[in-house]
């Protein structure tokens, strides 16, 4: 069994302990709010039987495994340190920090302390994203040509909460533009050049980010985030004999048709019951069996390089925290 913590029992915490539950392996052990009674709430409400008021408690439970940090983009990297100099391995929401060098501290601390850290970039571990990578490798659409990517919701205006608080992190290019910036970053790697615009709402964070990278093979990649409208949220790798089509949403699909040129499209399907959150729990715990302190599928060396990707994208578009 793998006993899991919970830091910051939040609306993504709920999907995420909701699906750790599907998995006969893990074991809700322990949840830390910065407020009592939130702990104690969620603690009944999933039968956990470790409950405190304050972050730093999960520190005197020595049989913890594992801790899922769920705080505010703000907190993360505050959070996630606290918990490796306590000896305990971590899976980091994403964005995993707000810039390159807070993330830089927090995986030489991993490293340095031979503890679990990984950023829970959920997308990397679903099953169609998995075989849209595996088919563009295999060659079935030729040399990518680019990667087209899009991620938008008509969020509700609420300038208080995370999405639209500068204090927080707010903005929609670290909350979903996140994603694009990955589903290029897996396909094509590093870029040579970025360009990016954004358009700013009256909290001062960007509400729209528009994104170009070029590649040093000549590829493109069209990648674009808003706050401000529902937008198709599909992804599109473009080869030169074909086209992998990720259908709606993209970063957490279901399904991924293979269009080769002038042959029948095929689809293939990934049903599934859960929110999607446990295929990067069942992965986390099969490292920590393994006795790895870092992801073989998305490294430390991952995160680093999405995360200087954030921070190219923020410097071209004025995007500033």
């Amino acid at each position: 069994m793998t006993r899991w913590g919970i830091l910051g029992p939040g609306r993504i915490a709920h999907k995420f302990v909701q699906d750790l539950l599907t998995l006969p392996d893990a074991q809700l052990y322990a949840v830390a709010s910065s407020s009592q009674e939130r702990a104690d709430e969620f603690a009944r409400e999933y039968n956990i039987p470790h409950a405190f008021g304050a972050y730093e408690d999960l520190l005197i439970l020595p049989d913890l495994d594992v801790v899922y940090v769920a705080t505010p983009h703000v907190k993360h990297h505050e959070n996630v340190l606290m918990l490796l100099n306590g000896g305990i391995g971590v899976l980091g929401e994403k964005p995993f920090a707000m810039n390159g060098e807070q993330v830089r501290e927090m995986v030489e601390t991993a490293r340095a302390k031979q503890v679990f850290l990984m950023e829970a970039l959920w997308s990397r571990f679903m099953p169609g994203i998995k075989h849209a990578l595996e088919l563009t490798q295999s060659g079935a659409i030729g040399k990518v040509v680019s990667v087209k990517a899009d991620f938008g919701f008509r969020a509700p205006f609420l300038p208080d909460k995370r999405l639209f608080n500068k204090d927080l992190g707010g903005g929609s290019l670290l909350d979903i533009g996140i994603y694009p910036l990955f589903l290029s970053y897996l396909i094509l790697g590093k870029p040579t050049s970025i360009k990016a615009s954004a358009t700013f709402g009256e909290t001062g964070v960007d509400e729209q980010c528009g994104m170009v990278l070029t590649y040093a093979d000549g590829q493109l990649a069209f990648l674009d985030s808003t706050l401000l409208a529902k937008t198709d949220c599909i992804g599109i790798i473009q080869g030169e004999t074909g086209q992998i089509r990720i259908h709606s949403r993209f970063h957490e699909t279901t399904a991924v048709t293979l269009q080769p040129e002038d042959q029948e499209a095929t689809t293939f399907t990934f049903d599934r019951q859960t929110h999607g959150y446990d295929y990067e729990a069942q992965h986390v715990m099969q490292c920590l069996a393994e006795g790895r302190n870092e992801s073989p599928l998305w490294s430390l060396d991952d995160s680093l390089n999405l995360m200087a990707l954030l921070d190219g994208v923020r410097a071209e578009a004025g995007i500033e925290y």
